[in-house]
């Protein structure tokens, strides 16, 4: 699975808040299931883990685990 990397442009939205992410931490997060799909930008890692889970993307997405094990 191979990608390209290619700087956002400099008035690129965060996916979350729609702030420019350049004025702050920004993230890129590809979805690399299928075909590692176009980019999604996000302003800093609170944006992203709040886009995460109002979205339940992490649902159903871990290992068991038991504390009794």
């Amino acid at each position: 699975m191979s990608t390209t990397v290619e700087t956002p442009e400099p008035d690129e939205a965060c996916a979350y808040c729609g702030s420019r992410i350049f004025d702050h931490d920004p993230i890129c997060v590809r979805d690399c299931e299928e075909e590692c799909g176009s980019p999604t930008y996000f302003c800093n890692y609170a944006c992203l883990t709040t886009y995460v889970d109002e979205r339940g993307l992490t649902t159903g997405n871990a290992c068991e685990w038991s504390p009794e094990e």
